[in-house]
C-alpha cells in the first residue's frame, strides 16, 4: 500500500486522511471538494463552478500519478441538494467524454466547508 499526499496542483487535505492510496492494482481518491488549490479556499459559490473546481481537483489528483479519467471504475457524487442533480450530471457527463464508470449520487445533510457537490473516484491502475 502507497499512500499519496501533496500531489501537484491538488487541494490539501482537510482533515487526517491521504489525497489517495495505491493498493491492490487500484488508487482510490479521497472525496474532492471544490477547493481551489492555489488558495486553499472555496471560491464558487453556485453548484456549477463548484463541481467544475472539484473535478479539475480530480484530474489534477489522477495526472500526479500519470493517470486520466478514462482509468476510472466507480464514482461516487456526494451532494447537498439533489435538485442540483441536472447541473452536475450534465458537466460530470463533459468531462468524462463518453467514459461511463459505475456511479452513485446521494443527497448528504452537509459537506466539508460547505460545499456543494463532492466526487470520490475509484481508479484502476494500468
Amino acid at each position: 500500500m502507497e499512500l499519496i499526499n501533496n500531489a501537484a496542483d491538488v487541494p490539501a487535505a482537510v482533515g487526517p486522511y491521504s489525497q489517495a492510496v495505491r493498493a491492490n492494482g487500484f488508487l482510490f481518491c479521497s472525496g474532492q471538494i471544490p477547493i481551489n488549490p492555489a488558495t486553499g479556499k472555496i471560491e464558487a459559490t453556485e453548484v456549477e463552478g463548484q463541481t467544475r473546481q472539484v473535478l479539475a481537483n480530480i484530474k489534477a489528483l489522477l495526472a500526479s500519478q500519470g493517470l486520466e479519467l478514462n482509468y476510472v471504475v466507480k464514482a461516487t457524487v456526494f451532494l447537498q441538494s439533489m435538485a442540483d442533480f441536472p447541473k452536475v450530471n450534465a458537466l460530470y457527463e463533459e468531462a468524462f467524454s463518453g467514459h461511463k464508470p459505475a456511479r452513485s449520487t446521494v443527497q448528504v445533510a452537509a459537506l466539508p466547508l460547505g460545499a456543494l457537490v463532492e466526487i470520490e473516484v475509484i481508479v484502476e491502475l494500468p
